[in-house]
């Protein structure tokens, strides 16, 4: 992921303040305090995430650092000390992601959280849905200057196509009134197999009707906006549904995900939605003699145990779910056909055998012992099952895989 940003400033306070914050934020920054310094900083580097320019510097004082940077092909947001409506349509027209004004640290609390969304934005995928090919490239390019990706469609219908074919898209922005299928009948039929959560929708309409922004969030929008819209506005209201998704993520990540291993816990397991497969079985796994481990090279040890032991299960399960079970012990759900698991089962359990584990001056080396039960059954029948035939794994020996 590319972080790198330039900032052109001639305050010295004032840069190396832009500076230690936005490298807090986790961008590689650049400075320059002259045009001139800027230009060499862009000769030889050229491929900036985004620069934060001041308009008025010593060596070009009617914002000519602007033309500069774009002429690189870079995105600029504009530091100003002062503001009129000239200014802003000038400002907007040259291309610019942003302006800010350099009269109070409010400024730079707004530029922070728009750093980390030019530099979070690359994840996100758009489908932009309208029947007027203006107004959809209108739109798609102002998302894709601030390196958002965008699929088209050109009504409901194909949009919900386009949905299905394309898992990765994170939000909608719709039109209302499209032939084969009104925007607030897609989004109805969106949100019978997305909710809110996992997929945004910003509604638009030239619609003057006084009830349609109503019946647009009522059908299951997060947003609305009318049409011909500001840019600036379009932006916010884009900005804070990807603002409110990721931090949803987030939040879903922190209740459903382990921390130490980065699989999903249990909590997951029995959550989640059924698959709708027909072949599925469960694994329950545990490494062997793991109170030693810990005894012998403290929790650290133990820990980096149980992170090799995920990392094999990720990379022999990539498609199953795969979870931190409690303690030491680990479930698989998995799909595949069940000879074709049990020898997966049988790789990877040899593969812990054979990796030794590196920590501080020391090698760890662990086994596994596993229980499998592909019966048809629940979940929680399966996880018991699964369960007595990993101590039967255990009481034969350890370090093997019972199945029957």
């Amino acid at each position: 992921m590319n972080n790198k940003v330039l900032v052109v400033e001639d305050s010295r306070a004032y840069r190396n303040y832009l500076v230690q914050q936005l490298t807090a934020c986790g961008c590689q920054v650049f400075d320059a305090e002259s045009f001139a310094q800027a230009e060499q900083l862009l000769k030889q580097h050229k491929d900036f995430r985004f620069a934060v320019l001041d308009y008025c510097l010593p060596d070009a004082q009617d914002g000519e650092v602007i033309d500069l940077v774009l002429s690189f092909k870079q995105k600029v947001i504009v530091l100003t000390a002062t503001f009129n409506d000239e200014a802003r349509e000038r400002f907007i027209a040259k291309g610019i992601v942003d302006y800010l004004l350099k009269d109070s640290m409010a400024s730079v609390s707004y530029l922070l959280p728009l750093a980390k969304r030019l530099i979070n934005n690359e994840q996100h995928h758009a489908l932009v849905v309208d029947d007027s090919p203006t107004v959809r490239n209108h739109v798609a390019q102002l998302l894709e200057h601030q390196y958002i990706r965008t699929t088209q469609a050109e009504n409901g219908s194909q949009a919900l196509t386009l949905l299905e074919e394309n898992s990765d898209i994170t939000f909608v922005i719709t039109d209302h009134d499209m032939p084969e299928k009104d925007g607030i009948t897609m989004t109805r039929e969106v949100r019978q197999n997305y909710d809110k959560n996992s997929l945004a929708i910003l509604g638009l309409s030239g619609n003057e009707s006084k009830t349609l922004t109503a019946q647009f969030l009522k059908a299951g929008a997060n947003d609305f906006l009318t049409k011909p819209f500001n840019q600036e506005e379009f932006y916010c209201r884009v900005h804070q549904l990807l603002d409110m998704k990721e931090a949803t993520d987030e939040l879903f990540k922190l209740a459903n995900q382990d921390a130490l291993t980065g699989l999903w816990n249990r909590r997951f397991l029995f959550n989640q939605p059924c698959s709708g497969c027909e072949l599925r079985n469960v694994a329950m796994l545990d490494i062997d003699h793991f109170k030693k481990v810990n005894d012998t090279y403290g929790h650290d040890g133990g820990d980096a145990a149980l992170k090799m032991v995920a990392n094999i299960l990720k990379i022999y399960f990539p498609e199953d779910v795969v979870v931190r079970f409690g303690g030491e012990e680990f479930c698989i759900q998995s799909c595949a056909p069940f000879d074709e698991f049990l020898s997966r089962i049988e790789n990877m359990r040899q593969r812990v055998e054979k990796t030794p584990i590196k920590h501080n001056n020391d090698k760890i080396q662990v086994t596994i012992s596993i229980g499998v039960c592909n019966l048809d059954a629940n979940l929680n029948e399966q996880i018991k099952v699964a369960d007595d035939r990993l101590y039967a794994a255990k009481a034969a020996g350890r370090n093997q895989t019972v199945h029957s």
